[in-house]
């Protein structure tokens, strides 16, 4: 298998750097200007979302250049992620999903968060009426339908604490194969990494950088001294890094950038070599999660009262 690609317990293998889309400040056009930029560096995993808007772009650009024949379908491994609001009918939101992208399956279909919305709420902040009762078993069932009627080749999760994901296997008939959370030197997720490792559960990486760029990321982890002094010794960038990293703990890393050198710099972080040392002291660093959750969180509808109770206490 290439060691740029990890293998996951569904049996596929998903490549361990990821293109995130996400962006509210970009255009379709951009989106697919990126996605044809990426292909040509080499990238060949792709991360979308119903609520990032970017699906109908990523697939135009994908389905562009498989037509052309400069990459095969089967190459490219495409996630999307079930919004709250779609959770009481997996198959049917998988189904539109597909038609925006232009496709007949995806690679990976996620639960974007352990929250559950009425069927009107497809924005990204809900408002105070919008929450449900959680039915993560009924939510689950859905999921692995679209598995078994081959709308995708896999199914996993996004945003699950701990808990939650021990919670989901007690009743799942199909464990997720990727848990898709926020992971990078200053948020390490040791916990979490562990009891995913023991049931065969792939950790991905979204704002391995922190998110800088974002209106709620921060540059903490870029403009760290000892990011920084360890890029110096490897005559590699700070970001660079942060990547290598993430990889070495055996995640892969969805990186959201849409500027060219950028895009090549994350790249060429997979070639990095860190030291054991440099790893030691990276898992010193404080610890401080930057995308916390708030807007799922309220004292009247929300089954989440406190950022405590949708992180389970791991915050």
């Amino acid at each position: 298998m290439r060691s740029d690609r990890v293998r996951l317990n569904c049996g596929i293998t998903v490549p361990v750097l990821g293109l995130g889309t996400y962006s509210f400040l970009n255009d379709n056009h951009t989106t697919e200007q990126a996605v044809h930029m990426a292909l040509q560096m080499g990238y060949r995993h792709f991360d979308t979302a119903k609520i990032y808007g970017s699906e109908a772009a990523v697939g135009s650009a994908l389905t562009e250049a498989i037509v052309d024949g400069s990459v095969k379908r089967e190459d490219v491994f495409v996630t999307s992620k079930l919004w709250g609001s779609d959770h009481h009918d997996p198959v049917s939101a998988l189904k539109q999903t597909l038609k925006k992208l232009g496709m007949d399956y995806i690679d990976m279909y996620l639960v974007h968060w352990p929250v559950r919305l009425k069927p009107w709420a497809c924005y990204a902040v809900p408002n105070e009426e919008d929450f449900m009762e959680l039915e993560l078993e009924a939510t689950w069932a859905g999921m692995e339908k679209c598995f078994d009627m081959g709308l995708c080749r896999g199914i996993g999760v996004s945003n699950f604490s701990t808990n939650k994901i021990q919670r989901l296997l007690d009743f799942a008939s199909l464990p997720p194969a990727i848990n898709q959370v926020e992971m990078h030197p200053m948020w390490r997720q040791a916990k979490l990494r562990e009891v995913c490792a023991e049931n065969k559960i792939h950790v991905s990486a979204y704002s391995p950088l922190g998110g800088p760029g974002n209106s709620w990321g921060s540059t903490a982890v870029v403009d760290s001294p000892l990011i920084q002094s360890i890029a110096l010794k490897h005559k590699a960038t700070p970001a660079q890094v942060a990547l290598k990293w993430g990889l070495s703990k055996g995640s892969s890393v969805i990186v959201k950038s849409f500027n060219e050198e950028r895009m090549k710099e994350n790249m060429e972080s997979i070639n990095l070599k860190l030291d054991d040392e440099d790893v030691i002291q990276i898992d010193k660093l404080e610890e401080w999660k930057i995308m916390r959750g708030e807007f799922l969180v309220n004292q009247t509808t929300s089954p989440y009262k406190t950022i405590q109770d949708l992180w389970d206490d791991e915050i």
